[in-house]
This record gives structure tokens, C-alpha cells and sequence, in this order.
């Protein structure tokens, strides 16, 4: 007869042998931006949904000044991952600075919002208004700029341009009337949608035919978008306008196997993704053909988009 002891020590072999070892915690940290604009909230997002599906991927947040901002935190290697808006992610990817694309976050269409009951109809109207552009180093801030000179203002002197500290301050300016219309981007960003919320609500302008046609001649980065008709209270109408995608960016030498774990974890969680943010569903890595070069993506969700469009 086997003796108890050795009895027990044979099941728990068999055990060990059966069951996965417990995968290795990965901690990452991810720079956003300013409280109150859309990349915290999809920061918040995307570290909460990758967290739900891989307990084991730990993604902290960190507020930071924006997009350029984030830029030299990457290169700098005080970050892992940040998110940065098109308009500083693509030509950045173009100097060959050593960053790479780990995932797409979402495509931002830039608009203006304004009181509903404001006379100003067009961004030719904007002239001589003051006018909230952004944070100072937002890369919407930079689109804001592009679609005013192409409409034919000049963003410095044909209007008042207000840059803020804080992209949560804006809806505020419009709806005391500090100023007349804020510049942001995204079907789910904050300021939009505050000011769509308050009392009397809001109206969304983009640019006119002619200037879209003019911007995305000037800025390969730039493309058309439409932002359907409820995607904010109050919306009724779809408005035609430009933006870019936004990404999650590696810094220099992250490892292709960490980002290889987010991003499939990301791909498992796109159904997360969707419930905890408007525009989450676009952030499937899955869908990053076309919108950057291959070679500017990380190692790591090469391999995974290699594995993905094989089937496995």
C-alpha cells in the first residue's frame, strides 16, 4: 500500500503538471493628458478593459500636458505607453525616433461646439470671436489651427485664440460666454458632450467643403470624417469634417513580448472597450492596416497581427 505521504506528493505532481503556471505580472505605465479630455477617459478605459480580460496587466495611468508632451516622456523612457493625437504621432514616426506603435486608440473628427442659440453658423463666422483652441500642447490644438487657416483665417489674428491649462475648462467658457465656440475632437469627448448636456444645449460646426478639401491636401495625416447624426444630444444632423487617428505609442526599446501580451489582451477586450467608452470599438488592433506603415509598428503587434490574419 502507497504511503499517504508520497500518495499526496504524486497528486500534487499530477496537479502541477495539468494546470498553467500563473502568468507573470506586467506593469506598464501610460501617459494621457490634462484632466477633463478625451484621452484620460479612454486611458481610464482601455487600462480598466485590458485589466477585466488579464487581471495580470497592470496599466497606470498618468496625466501629462498632452500629445507633445508625451512625445518626450516616450523618448525620454519615463513612460512605457503613451497616447498621442495624429497631427505629433505621424510625423514623430517619420523621424525614426525609435518609437512605435503598440494600437490605434480612435479616429478623432474635429469640431467646433457653440451655444445653440448662437448666430455663428459657418468658421468663417468665427472671425474676430474668441475662440478656445485646446491645451497648449495638444495635438488637437494643431488640427484647430490647420482647419482655421484653410477656412482663411489666420489663427493668431483673425480670431482670439484662447489656449487652455486644462481641457476640462472649456465647456465652462462657452456656456458663460467667455467664449464663442471651443475646438475639441471625438465622437466621446468630454467637453462636447458637457456642453451638449447644459441647459438650452449646443451646435456642432466642421469645415466648409472647400477648406476640407484644402487641409487634407496640406496634411497626409489628416482625412474626411462624418460624425453621425445622436452622436450627441441634440445632434440631428451628421457633420462633415476632418481628423485623424489617434494611437498608443511604445517608447524606444519596450519589449515586443509585453507588447505582444497588451495587445492581444486589447483585441480579447474590444467587447470591454466598447461598453466603457463611445468610440472603444476602434481601438481593435485589428484594425491598424492602412492607417501607419508596417515598419512603424512595435515588434511585438506585428507578431500579433502576423498570428491574427492567419488564424490563429
Amino acid at each position: 500500500m502507497m504511503h499517504p505521504t508520497r500518495r499526496t506528493g504524486l497528486a500534487l505532481l499530477a496537479a502541477l503538471a495539468v494546470s498553467p503556471a500563473r502568468a507573470e505580472v506586467l506593469r506598464v505605465t501610460l501617459a494621457t493628458a490634462t484632466p477633463g479630455g478625451g484621452f484620460p477617459a479612454f486611458g481610464d478605459a482601455f487600462a480598466a478593459s485590458v485589466h477585466a480580460v488579464e487581471p495580470d496587466v497592470v496599466i497606470e495611468t498618468r496625466p501629462s500636458g498632452g500629445s507633445a508632451e508625451n512625445l518626450g516622456l516616450l523618448s525620454r523612457g519615463e513612460v512605457d505607453l503613451a497616447l498621442v493625437q495624429g497631427a505629433y504621432a505621424y510625423p514623430a514616426l517619420d523621424r525614426g525616433d525609435g518609437l512605435t506603435v503598440l494600437a490605434p486608440m480612435y479616429a478623432t473628427p474635429g469640431l467646433f461646439v457653440l451655444r445653440a442659440d448662437s448666430p455663428l453658423r459657418s468658421v468663417a463666422d468665427l472671425r474676430g470671436q474668441p475662440v478656445a483652441l485646446g491645451t497648449h500642447n495638444s495635438g488637437l490644438t494643431v488640427m484647430g489651427r490647420a482647419v482655421l487657416a484653410a477656412a482663411g483665417l489666420d489663427p493668431e489674428r483673425d480670431i482670439r485664440p484662447i489656449l487652455l491649462d486644462h481641457a476640462g475648462d472649456g465647456p465652462a467658457m462657452v456656456l458663460d460666454g467667455r467664449v464663442a465656440a471651443l475646438w475639441g475632437g471625438g465622437i466621446g469627448w468630454p467637453g462636447f458632450v458637457a456642453v451638449a448636456k447644459a441647459p438650452g444645449g449646443a451646435r456642432f460646426i466642421g469645415p466648409s467643403e472647400e477648406a476640407m478639401t484644402k487641409v487634407v491636401a496640406r496634411d497626409p495625416a489628416l482625412r474626411r470624417l462624418t460624425v453621425p447624426a445622436g452622436s450627441f444630444l441634440g445632434q440631428d444632423s451628421p457633420v462633415a469634417t476632418v481628423g485623424s487617428w489617434s494611437f498608443i505609442l511604445a517608447r524606444p526599446g519596450f519589449p515586443p513580448d509585453a507588447a505582444y501580451r497588451i495587445v492581444g489582451t486589447l483585441a480579447k477586450a474590444n467587447g470591454e472597450m466598447r461598453a466603457r467608452h463611445p468610440q472603444g470599438g476602434e481601438s481593435d488592433p485589428r484594425g491598424l492596416d492602412g492607417l501607419v506603415p508596417p515598419a512603424a509598428l512595435n515588434e511585438g503587434t506585428r507578431r500579433y497581427l502576423a498570428e491574427a490574419r492567419a488564424g490563429r
